[in-house]
């Protein structure tokens, strides 16, 4: 699914023309931060506590840019990806086969967020029942793959029209529900984290917004633009690489700022404690349209970032098994696996959207897997060469790092009976 790039790729003198030949890796990974796991942490936050914990979503969305930045530019640098290196630096397969099967879970875990936001979409838009959409939607991505022809140009230009769709729908949301920017700018600037649930959904919004799979899979993807012996041609593609990740993240960002204030604008105080409840809240409130672009925006979301979750297993287990993986096969395993869980919530009447929060949990709970490599190997001169990181992109990266660890040891010291 993936085209090594050559020198003769960057031959033209035009910056844009450089510039289109690299971009890709950053807008099929962003698609990550705007999955259907971000639906439901930021919509509970905006129903539950209103604008109050967009401070949240602005804070995961820098530690997610830096991050992400730093996993491409592992890929540029090293000639290898995420996967490999960490395959390289345990050696032993008695260290790679537990870090792989830890990373498969974090995959598998995100696939199952994206599962649901297609079932429950499917379900929004043509009242497919969500047992039928469960077993529907296990054929998504092989219907985008297909339709990509295995061209990776192709496929990147079917998240283009993705991310467009998700962009242009919440610029109308947040235009029809018309939020207080009094309280939103306080809640962008003041934290909050005086009670459980609000650290629970702090976690939750981080565990979606930076993700396992996406930091696996943007240094394959950016290595898979760059011939790795051509030192000018890496200096050129780090400086598009930095230029598109602050363009796609910065987007991202911001979408998932605008999910969590047409929630606090649109379902605050009024009781909405589903996805569904949502759907059916905007359309009285605010028109048939609206709640229409919502199921319409979800849909997307889930099509294209199971996509990117597909790709991210392949370079997983590709870099940390040295085997090669059929995307097709993957995909197909990797779902069947997925409706188990997600028929047996169904048929229990468990609510998809708390299904989804803590299944951003359970994914910030694995973010050391690929976090504590990633800023151990950017920071080694040996490996990196002249791209090694700065001192001050070495210390904020170990913050954001620290930072992310340490909320997670705080939701497992609550779990098991802390107390504030």
């Amino acid at each position: 699914m993936t085209r090594q790039a050559t020198i003769q790729d960057y031959s033209s003198k035009s910056f844009f023309r450089n510039f289109a030949t690299y971009f890709g890796p950053a807008l099929i990974v962003s698609v990550a931060y705007i999955d259907p796991g971000n639906y439901g942490t930021d919509i509970t936050g905006g129903a539950t506590f209103g604008y109050t914990m967009l401070w949240v979503v602005w804070l995961a969305s820098i530690m997610a840019m830096l991050l992400q930045y730093l996993s491409g530019k592992v890929g540029i640098a090293t000639g290898h990806s995420l996967p490999e290196l960490i395959r390289l630096d345990l050696k032993k397969p008695r260290y790679v086969v537990p870090y792989w099967l830890g990373s498969e879970v974090a995959a598998a875990m995100t696939d199952l967020a994206e599962f649901l936001g297609t079932v429950i979409a499917l379900n929004l838009l043509f009242n497919i029942p969500l047992i039928i959409g469960t077993f529907l939607s296990v054929l998504d991505v092989l219907l985008i793959l297909g339709l990509s022809g295995g061209r990776i140009r192709r496929l990147e230009y079917a998240f283009m029209v993705f991310v467009s769709v998700i962009g242009i729908g919440y610029i109308y949301e947040i235009f029809i529900s018309g939020p207080s920017l009094g309280p939103l700018a306080a809640g962008s600037i003041t934290p909050n984290l005086q009670s459980i649930d609000r650290l629970l959904l702090a976690v939750g919004v981080i565990g979606a917004t930076v993700m396992p799979h996406a930091v696996f899979v943007h240094s394959a993807l950016a290595n898979d633009k760059i011939p790795a012996q051509h030192v000018e041609v890496k200096e050129m593609a780090m400086r598009f690489h930095r230029l598109e990740s602050i363009i796609m993240f910065t987007f991202a960002g911001f979408v998932n700022a605008a999910i969590m204030i047409m929630a606090a604008a649109a379902f605050h105080d009024k009781g909405v404690a589903t996805i569904e409840d949502a759907y059916r809240t905007l359309g009285p409130l605010f028109g048939p349209a609206a709640a229409t672009v919502f199921a319409v925006t979800l849909l997307a979301s889930g099509l294209s970032s199971s996509t990117t979750g597909t790709l991210a297993g392949q370079a997983i287990m590709e870099g940390m098994l040295t085997r090669k993986v059929n995307l097709w096969a993957r995909r197909i395993v990797t779902r069947l696996i997925n409706t188990i869980p997600t028929t047996i919530a169904i048929l229990s009447h468990l609510e998809p959207l708390q299904i989804l929060v803590y299944s951003q949990v359970a994914l910030s709970l694995m973010l050391p897997l690929p976090l504590l490599p990633l800023w151990k190997f950017t920071r080694d001169k040996r490996l990196m060469g002249p791209f090694v990181n700065r001192r001050i992109t070495t210390i904020v990266a170990g913050i954001f790092v620290l930072a992310i660890l340490s909320l997670n040891a705080l939701l497992l010291y609550i779990s098991f009976g802390g107390k504030l």
